[in-house]
This record gives C-alpha cells, sequence and structure tokens, in this order.
C-alpha cells in the first residue's frame, strides 16, 4: 500500500509539473525543490504518512506562483505549516472547517438578501436590483485565501484525491478520513476573481431572462378564434406549461386540445419562432398555431424572439471557456461538471441513460399508456400523468383545496410540522426541521435555497397567487420542501462541517422526488409504493433522460465549435434535439424531427443540470424500493435522518451505505418488466 501511494504522489507530481503552465505565467517551483522539500518534510514529521507530505506539496507547487514568494520561500513555507502529528493535523482540520463555514454562511446570507428583490414576488426591479443580484460577495474569497496562503496550508496539510482515488481508497476511509478528503477539493484550482465574477453575472442575467418568460394563457386562441384557458391564466416556461399540459390527463373540458395547444408553444419557444412581444405581455392575443397577433382586435404585425434564448446559453459558456484557462486537471466545463460536481463521467452518465433508452420496457409501458389513452401517442406524452392516483380528480378541486388551505406563505409555513409528523417524523424532529426552514412567495416558479452555515435557514420559494396557492404551486413546493429537509438534515445533523451536502444534485432531487410523490399524503390521503408509482418514476425518468442528453450534446458542440454565433447555436439545438427525439422517441411515440426535448428551461439558466434529474429518478427507485420495506411512516421518518445524514460521499459509496447497492438502471427496468408481465404486455 506504501508503494502504490508513492507512485501515486509520483504520477501526481508529473502530471501538475507538466500542467502547470497558464496564462498568469504559472508555478515557479522545480520540480528538484519539490522533492528535496518532500525528503526534509517527510524527516520532519516520521509518523505522518509520506506519501500523502508528498501528493500534498506537489499541488501546492503547482499553484505557487512568483506573487506568492520565491522557491526558497515556498520551501520555508510548507516546513512551517505542515501539521506533523495527527493531533496537530485533527486540530487544523477543526479551525479551517469552522473558518469556511464562517465565510461561506456569510456569502450565502449576503447573497439572499442581494437577490432578493430579483427572487422573491413584489414590485417590478430596478436596473440597481439586477445589478446587485449580479454581485457576487465571495468572487475573491479564494484570490484572497491564496494571497493570504490559507489555501496553501490547506492544501499541503489536506492534498486532493482525484475521483478514481476516491472511489478505490474510500470504502476503506473513515468519516473523518472522508472529511479530510473533501477540504482538499476546496482549493484544487485559482480562477481570478474578475474570472468568477464574470460567470456568476452570466448565470444571473439568464436567470432573470427565464424567471420573466411567461405566457399568457387566455390571450392564446385557436386559428378559429376559441379560447381554451382561463383569462387570468399566466404560465411559465417551462415548467408551469409542462405541468398544465400534464393536467389535462384528467377528465376536463378540451383537454386533448390544451395539449396540442401547450405543444406548438413549446415547439415555438425552441425555434424561437414565438413572437417576443407576446412574452409577459397580456397587451396582444397570439395563435400559435398559425403565428398571426392581435391588439385589440387588429392584426398586427410582431417581430419572433430570434435567437436570444440561445444568447444566454452562449454567454453561459464562453465565461465557462475563461474558467478552462484556470483548471488545467478538469480543462472544461463539461469535465468539472460531471467528474468534479456530479462525481460521475460523462461516458457513464450516457452509457447508463441510453441503457433505458433503448430497453425494451420503454416500449412495453407506451402500449400501456396508448390502450389507457385510446389513441395514438403524441409528442407531448412524455409527460404523461396518469400513473399517478392525482390523475384522475380534476385539478381545480384539487386547486380549491390548496388555495383554502394555503392563501400565503406563511399558511404553508405553519403546516411544515403537521406535514411532516403525517410522514413519520417525530412531533420534536418537525418542530426541529420545520423551525430551520423559512417559506417565501418566489417570482418565478420556485426552489430550495440551501443554507450554508449552521445559524441560517433553508429557504422554500413558490408562487403562490392572489387566490392562494394553487395545486401546480402546492406540487411543486412539495418538491422544494423535500429539498430543505435534505439541505437541514446534512447541515445541522452532519458531524463533520466539510460533508455537509450530498454526492451530487442528483441525490437531492431524489428526495425532492420522494416528497414530491406523497403531496396527496400530505393532504390527507393515503399513499404506498405500487406498481403506478414504479411505472411513474420508470416513464418520467425516459422522458429527462432525453431532456438530458441534448443538454450534454449540446455542450459537446459548443466545445467543438467555440466561435458559434447564437444563431448557429440554435439550430445545432434544434437539430440535436430532433436527432435524440428520432433515436429514442420517435420509435416510441412517432412524429419524426419533433423538437419538444430541447424546451426545458435549465438548459438556459442551470448549466448541464439537467443529468442530475434522471440521475436522481434511477436513486429515487432505487430509494423508494428500499422504504417500501419498511414497516411503517416512523421507520421512513427514521431511514431518511440516516440516509441523509451521510454527507457528501461520492455517488456509489453514498448509495451502497443507504441501500447496500450501487446506482444502476437495472433494478428498476427489472421491476418494470415484471409489472408488463403481469399485465400481459
Amino acid at each position: 500500500m506504501k508503494y502504490w501511494h508513492w507512485c501515486l504522489a509520483a504520477g501526481l507530481l508529473l502530471m501538475f509539473a507538466c500542467g502547470r503552465q497558464d496564462k498568469t505565467g504559472g508555478s515557479i517551483v522545480s520540480e528538484r525543490t519539490v522533492g528535496e522539500t518532500v525528503s526534509g518534510l517527510v524527516a520532519q514529521a516520521p509518523g505522518m504518512d509520506s506519501a500523502l507530505i508528498a501528493k500534498g506539496v506537489a499541488q501546492a507547487a503547482a499553484l505557487w506562483r512568483a506573487e506568492d514568494g520565491t522557491e526558497a520561500e515556498f520551501a520555508a513555507f510548507v516546513q512551517t505549516h505542515l501539521a506533523c502529528t495527527p493531533e496537530a493535523k485533527r486540530q487544523l482540520f477543526e479551525t479551517l472547517s469552522e473558518a469556511l463555514e464562517v465565510l461561506y454562511g456569510t456569502a450565502n446570507q449576503i447573497t439572499v438578501r442581494l437577490q432578493k428583490s430579483l427572487q422573491l414576488a413584489g414590485p417590478e426591479p430596478a436596473a440597481i436590483d439586477y445589478m446587485l443580484g449580479e454581485y457576487s460577495p465571495d468572487a475573491h474569497l479564494s484570490d484572497d485565501l491564496f494571497a493570504n496562503k490559507i489555501a496553501f496550508s490547506t492544501i499541503l496539510n489536506f492534498p486532493f484525491y482525484t475521483l478514481a482515488e476516491k472511489n478505490a481508497l474510500g470504502a476503506d476511509w473513515s468519516r473523518l478520513e472522508w472529511a479530510y478528503a473533501r477540504l482538499g477539493d476546496v482549493f484544487t484550482t485559482r480562477i481570478p476573481a474578475e474570472v468568477s465574477s464574470n460567470y456568476a453575472k452570466a448565470l444571473s442575467a439568464a436567470e432573470n431572462y427565464i424567471a420573466g418568460y411567461n405566457i399568457m394563457m387566455g390571450r392564446l386562441q385557436t386559428d378559429d378564434g376559441r379560447r381554451l384557458f382561463p383569462e387570468d391564466m399566466v404560465l411559465l416556461a417551462h415548467w408551469n406549461l409542462r405541468d398544465e399540459l400534464k393536467s389535462n390527463y384528467a377528465d376536463v373540458p378540451d383537454a386533448h386540445e390544451k395539449q396540442e395547444m401547450i405543444y406548438k408553444v413549446m415547439e415555438r419557444i425552441v425555434d424561437q419562432t414565438i413572437p417576443k412581444a407576446v412574452i409577459n405581455d397580456a397587451a396582444y392575443t397570439w395563435e400559435p398555431y398559425s403565428n398571426k397577433t392581435y391588439r385589440n382586435g387588429e392584426a398586427v404585425t410582431l417581430a419572433a424572439e430570434g435567437d436570444e434564448r440561445y444568447v444566454y446559453i452562449l454567454n453561459t459558456f464562453h465565461a465557462e471557456q475563461r474558467i478552462d484557462a484556470f483548471s488545467p486537471a478538469l480543462p472544461t466545463g463539461i469535465a468539472r461538471n460531471f467528474e468534479k460536481s456530479m462525481e460521475v463521467s460523462a461516458d457513464e452518465i450516457e452509457k447508463l441513460f441510453v441503457g433505458l433508452l433503448s430497453s425494451p420496457e420503454v416500449k412495453r409501458v407506451a402500449a400501456l399508456i396508448k390502450e389507457r389513452l385510446g389513441r395514438d401517442l403524441r409528442p407531448y406524452d412524455i409527460w404523461y400523468d396518469g400513473f399517478k392516483s392525482r390523475s384522475a380528480m380534476p385539478e381545480d378541486r384539487l386547486t380549491d383545496l390548496t388555495r383554502a388551505k394555503y392563501p400565503d406563505a406563511a399558511a404553508f409555513a405553519a403546516d411544515i410540522p403537521r406535514m411532516l409528523q403525517s410522514l413519520g417524523f417525530s412531533a420534536g424532529d418537525a418542530r426541529y426541521l420545520a423551525d430551520r426552514i423559512v417559506v417565501e412567495n418566489a417570482r418565478g416558479s420556485g426552489h430550495a435555497w440551501g443554507a450554508q452555515g449552521r445559524w441560517e435557514p433553508a429557504r422554500l420559494r413558490t408562487r403562490i397567487g392572489d387566490k392562494g396557492m394553487d395545486y401546480k404551486g402546492y406540487n411543486i413546493a412539495v418538491h422544494e420542501f423535500g429539498h430543505n429537509v435534505e439541505q437541514t438534515l446534512d447541515l445541522y445533523d452532519i458531524d463533520h462541517y466539510m460533508l455537509t451536502g450530498v454526492p451530487n444534485t442528483a441525490f437531492t432531487e431524489a428526495l425532492a422526488f420522494i416528497f414530491q410523490k406523497r403531496d396527496l399524503q400530505l393532504l390527507g390521503y393515503e399513499y404506498r409504493m405500487d406498481d403506478n408509482t414504479t411505472l411513474d418514476i420508470f416513464w418520467g425518468t425516459y422522458e429527462i433522460m432525453g431532456v438530458s442528453l441534448v443538454d450534454m450534446y449540446t455542450w459537446q458542440w459548443l466545445y467543438a465549435h467555440p466561435k458559434a454565433t447564437a444563431a448557429q447555436l440554435r439550430d445545432a439545438v434544434v437539430a440535436i434535439a430532433k436527432d435524440v427525439w428520432n433515436r429514442y422517441y420517435e420509435p416510441v411515440l412517432g412524429t419524426h424531427d419533433s423538437p419538444l426535448l430541447a424546451v426545458y428551461s435549465h438548459m438556459v439558466n442551470v448549466p448541464m443540470y439537467l443529468p442530475n434529474y434522471p440521475f436522481g429518478h434511477i436513486v429515487e427507485y432505487q430509494l423508494e424500493d428500499y422504504l417500501a420495506t419498511l414497516p411503517n411512516r416512523q421507520a421512513f421518518a427514521t431511514a431518511i435522518r440516516r440516509i441523509y445524514t451521510l454527507g457528501r460521499l461520492t455517488p456509489q459509496q453514498w448509495m451502497r451505505q443507504a441501500v447496500g447497492s450501487e446506482v444502476s438502471v437495472t433494478p428498476l427496468l427489472e421491476a418494470v418488466s415484471r409489472i408488463m408481465d403481469k399485465a400481459g404486455k
């Protein structure tokens, strides 16, 4: 084992030595100085792991620049700041953990406050609100911590482990060793503050664009002049459009015709033929099929949005490119997203997704849906909602219930303890969690904003209209509620701050899905994991996997065409969406060349986030399968607390400890196959 560690350290040193030079001039520390320094430190700290010392010195040297000091000063620094005993290392770890919690938590509080006008319902934001929202309070944090050498002390004593190393070694690590490794993840690049700030501005601009992308449904009409939707219905793209489409699988007037119209609206958003002036503006009447527009009954000609949607994606890509120059180990946004953020390679993700998309179970479930609907399938049937018990209930009845129960955010917040108790949490635990969750009325569709310090709350944001919380808003709120429970448990109840969180966002999405599926249980109806639940998870996974592949392939295209214009990107995205559709969806749902898979707003405001959803669905099913074996709701709550205090291990390590098996589509496919066999399909 010691020899293996030495080989690892030598390879790491070579990697950093070869990749040190960047646009800032790179490291000034020679390999000779590194070798001599390591030898001296090994003699200085005979009780410490010599391979780990070599690893820390090599990584610190790779990021040491001329402004940090001479080679001699580097050697003197590491000799002074190496923790030479296990006790000294533990004390340093505790000090750094506490400091990072203060820094991260305070920066998060500042960001929450500065973006308040942009994120929460209220008066239209002023120009200064947008400027403040783009400000990143921690943009200079990394620069500052390198400048005063706190970063170098951290790197030296808590070096970075690659994903391969974590997967190979992590099974034998203690909780403290995992926390040490996560501290090593903090300083792996040295990105200038101006570059970080530029990236934050690009994301903020994209978020603001998406948050205001409302379709005035009451102003839509068929080509023969009929209005299908209530006059006051306003739906945010894509989330509320999708949810309205799903609600029309119930027995409601004009259900199929409404779905067709929403589908046409979505197509026009993707290809940007939607008239720009009809977005978030009730002054115009719009016929989505003919694309004609009217004002006060008179026909008017309005310009199409063109390629604005894709300008925001392109701007984010260019911001990522600037980061690439300062990330030699993970030199693309794609690599950083999958290998660092998700800790699953893009190739692994694609293989996982294609395995399910190509499975025979897809056609078998589609045949069942076709039989239930009594018609040929259409592209939007990727959102078929008939595997949920609520689909048999008209949404207006559910909305009447939720509006009466939750007239405002305060009412929802007041009901959180009861909801948690209905899931099996004790009265004490329910109050403990509820006290750490704040509910706020969102300007957009809603989201969960977690805390970073153990003195601030998680924030549940959901859209609540003047008449109260409609069912769509309630369903989204329960999803975000699941995020908040995760965010609270694995922050406040974690044993080491550096293990705060989950392996990647797919794992928080999994709990959000688990809560969301129990939304009717929280209203007093019964819930159980049955065949319909399994089919619902499967069909939702099938849908979002295609969307995710479009997102992934789009970023691959961007890196292959770095000088592309927004118009060229638009055409490429439409072509990619059609190709994925024709390969995995046309054989099941029909319709050649549908661009529908590119409609998700996440592609614009949260780059490469979408793969977390299907990955989360896979995790969700394995968790649901495990939770279904528990005897009662109290056991459910106990299991949720145990699982979501495992913290930020790697995905496969987390899953093995959570449910006893690694992440795989096989359990879901096998379950669906058994259900279809039983149904004779």
